[in-house]
């Protein structure tokens, strides 16, 4: 249903770092930027390799948000090791931890994910769904 999705973040140099180093463990890499010096409109721009984006952050005024808003994002991981490295990539990178990776027989037999709040508060995930080998 979605075609991409974007968060207002409050410092754009923060949360390209998160960004860049949760998304290169799921094997995702910035497509695109607009980060002009000043502008209030600066934006990254992330997805597959050589394709458009998928998600993308976006230089906001009063971004943070102080006690969450409520939503959530999982983006697909390739593997039981991505989420692992994504998981630990948030953490060393200004994220929060908000549930370790494991798996999560109540979503589901081989729900493998891990948790985190990035910089400005927003939940995301990490999630691989096939059974192990």
């Amino acid at each position: 249903m979605l075609h991409h999705a974007s968060f207002g973040v409050s410092n754009i140099q923060t949360s390209s770092s998160f960004y860049d180093a949760v998304f290169s463990a799921l094997g995702y890499s910035r497509v695109w930027e607009d980060l002009t010096p000043g502008s209030a409109d600066q934006a990254i721009g992330y997805g597959p390799p050589d394709s458009g984006d998928k998600f993308a952050i976006k230089l906001r005024a009063g971004a943070a948000i102080s006690g969450g808003s409520g939503h959530h994002l999982a983006f697909a991981a390739p593997s039981r090791e991505a989420v692992n490295a994504f998981h630990l990539a948030a953490l060393e990178h200004g994220g929060v931890d908000n549930g370790g990776p494991g798996l999560r027989p109540h979503y589901g037999p081989h729900y493998y994910a891990a948790f985190v709040i990035d910089p400005d508060g927003n939940h995301i995930e990490a999630v691989w769904k096939s059974p192990s080998r």
